[in-house]
């Protein structure tokens, strides 16, 4: 494993942020070099066990298309 500390939206566009070593995109899931795994939902585990909930949005918060 790499010493990348735990993804964040914030991190994504930096050059040192966690990246997928092993995707898999028809589960809804990647792992990352830091050994989280990152869902599709937003939510993570990492492997000390500890989890981010997923950010979901609720239905009435979504735009619709006219």
């Amino acid at each position: 494993m790499c010493s990348h500390q735990s993804s964040s939206p914030s991190a994504s566009a930096d050059s040192n942020a966690p990246h997928i070593v092993a995707a898999h995109p028809e589960q809804g899931w990647n792992l990352l070099c830091n050994g989280a795994i990152v869902f599709d939902d937003t939510g993570e585990l990492h492997p000390d066990g500890s989890v981010v909930a997923p950010r979901r949005v609720f239905v009435e918060q979504l735009a619709v298309a006219a």
